[in-house]
């Protein structure tokens, strides 16, 4: 072989490096956590595990069907116990313009009198927004809670929860993320903030999320463990990712969450992209909720109603959901572009969209010729408002 033909080879294959597509980052993005057991996805809740059933002399695996869960813990009245933020920061505000009119006061008593002085302001418009900065654990869940119920004996019905949290307890997490999917919360991740670990659980939760800021996620860290072999510790563990896929599903959230952050080592942590977020269910209208809101608005709005809210849905989502965008102008998007889609609708204006941002939805008046089928004589079925 000549010298001039291997010059030659050598050369097509350096050229051919150098023409190789750039490796796809997006997506794969893995940064450093300073200490985990700041935010991160912590269980600490002691878990059963069945014990290593025998096949001869081989030890079979523990199926998840086998795993024992733990007893229900009693219930606590709501209103029991005094409550302090220790990790957290909360204010309550009757405004969604949190660019020029800011957060409100923060909240300094949670008892019933001071969260209903808190909430009273927001009464007439209907509107509040819980702003809360800090860790996800017991106290959030019981501060979340107490809102809910006195947004409920005020009858402010649409709420906002504006969060930026690192993470924090798993179970509590679940805990207050079940409570969010059945009390109509929208979650606000703004530019800026951050929702990572155990708070993405809450974002899955929400009846709709707005995302400027940063979703991330990673390894769920076992505190309590008392494992002394990594076969011990992942039975463990399975035992508690088995608990997050449930809970992913019942909440409109696609499993593969769950998998995902089994694969990233709990001190980095893996940011996920738009596309991701969308392909998770974890942003924009959640799938769960839709199925369900879509039953109650064909009986109430009408047929009509239900599909210029899915065209406005997918137009929103392909408009205004554009790279880097602040959470107050993808707001100010939507509010021009449902104008294009008949919204807010006369006849169901608290059921458009965006319609947190209205006020005094209720003195709208039906056009002339259009009732709603609210207003017929057919009674009133569950779910329906």
């Amino acid at each position: 072989m000549s010298f001039r033909f291997v010059l030659l080879l050598s050369s097509c294959f350096t050229l051919a490096a150098c023409q190789r597509p750039e490796p796809v980052t997006q997506g794969l993005v893995i940064e450093e956590v300073a200490s985990p057991q700041e935010g991160g996805a912590i269980s600490t809740e002691p878990v059963k595990v069945a014990p290593v059933k025998s096949e001869g002399t081989r030890q079979a695996r523990t199926s998840i069907r086998d795993i024992a869960r733990p007893d229900p813990e009693p219930t606590k009245k709501l209103w029991d116990a005094p409550l302090e933020l220790s990790a957290g920061e909360a204010s309550i505000s009757c405004e969604l313009d949190y660019v020029q009119l800011g957060d409100g006061d923060v909240l300094a008593k949670f008892d019933r009198e001071g969260l209903k002085a808190a909430l009273s302001p927001c009464e007439q418009g209907g509107v509040a927004r819980l702003r809360y900065k800090g860790k996800i654990n017991a106290e959030f869940g019981a501060l979340v809670e107490r809102v809910t119920q006195v947004a409920d004996e005020l009858d402010i019905g649409k709420r906002v929860l504006d969060v930026d949290s690192a993470g924090g307890q798993v179970e509590d997490a679940i805990q207050v993320g079940d409570f969010i999917a059945e009390s109509r919360w929208t979650i606000w991740v703004r530019e800026g903030a951050i929702c990572h670990s155990a708070c993405v659980f809450i974002l899955s939760a929400g009846d709709t999320r707005m995302i400027a800021g940063r979703v991330g996620i990673h390894r769920i860290i076992r505190m309590s463990s008392t494992a002394t072999t990594r076969a011990q510790l992942n039975a463990e563990l399975r035992v508690v990712y088995e608990r997050v896929r449930d809970y992913l599903e019942r909440n409109g959230a696609a499993v593969a969450v769950a998998d995902l952050m089994m694969a990233v080592p709990n001190r980095g942590l893996r940011l996920l992209t738009p596309d991701e977020l969308q392909l998770y269910g974890l942003d924009g209208v959640n799938p769960a909720q839709d199925d369900l809101d879509r039953l109650r608005l064909m009986r109430k709005c009408g047929e009509d109603f239900v599909s210029r809210r899915d065209s406005f849905v997918r137009a929103f989502d392909k408009r205004c959901k554009t790279p880097d965008i602040d959470l107050d102008a993808l707001n100010a998007c939507g509010l021009t572009l449902r104008t294009d889609f008949g919204f807010p609708d006369r006849a169901c204006p608290a059921e458009s969209p965006l319609s947190e941002f209205d006020r005094d939805t209720a003195t709208l008046e039906p056009p002339q010729g259009t009732q709603s089928v609210s207003k017929r004589s057919e009674p009133k079925r569950d779910g329906d408002s």
